[in-house]
């Protein structure tokens, strides 16, 4: 059976099946996150993206040998029976959306303003992504709180703009960025993902 394996490993494999869960981004973090979800026998995703896929995608995100297609449109071909929502995720689209309607929010979005707002509204049943980029070293992942953060700009202004969100579920890397432009690396976005849809297994599944 498909999901024989992941029955022995997780006492709870029926609830994690019923768990409504949104993913905001499909990029080279929440790419993998739904990757491992579905593949783990949670089907009852919804993914938010606006974008398309471009050739300097293929360095480190799933599907992106479509180049200038929707990547909406190639999750849902890639991964039947997801919901997805093409659309740009703004603070003023996320006033009108309703979020309730979730068990878990996968935030894996790098817009800072629209990342406040969904935190924001989520909190405290979202788990958030940091600074992957920059990166070469996946043994440095953690799965902690935002106050917990350390070596991690971008987690560092995420700090000084939700003070009052400590405890938020965060995966952040401790390891130094080696260099300050746009650098990337599949071994750690991708692991950062595995790391997203790892806390929920280990909230839901255990």
């Amino acid at each position: 059976m498909r999901f024989d394996r992941c029955k022995r490993l997780f006492d709870n494999f029926d609830e994690l099946q019923q768990l409504q869960i949104l993913i905001c981004g499909l990029g080279g973090v929440g790419g993998y996150a739904l990757d491992c979800l579905y593949k783990s026998g949670i089907c009852n995703i919804t993914a938010i993206d606006y974008d398309i896929f471009e050739i300097h995608n293929q360095n480190r995100q799933i599907g992106s040998e479509y180049v200038h297609e929707k990547k909406t449109a190639v999750f849902q071909k890639l991964y039947p029976n997801i919901h997805t929502i093409d659309v740009k995720i703004t603070p003023q689209w996320l006033e009108e959306f309703d979020i309730g309607q979730f068990d878990i929010v996968i935030d894996a979005i790098d817009d800072i303003p629209a990342k406040i707002a969904l935190i924001k509204k989520a909190y405290p049943n979202i788990i958030s992504s940091m600074g992957a980029a920059k990166r070469i070293d996946p043994t440095k992942i953690e799965i902690t709180t935002l106050n917990k953060t350390y070596n991690d700009p971008f987690a560092k202004v995420i700090r000084q703009k939700l003070k009052n969100y400590k405890k938020l579920q965060v995966v952040f890397s401790s390891e130094i960025p080696r260099c300050k432009e746009m650098g990337s690396f599949i071994g750690v976005t991708a692991s950062f993902g595995m790391a997203l849809c790892s806390r929920v297994i280990q909230l839901y599944g255990k």
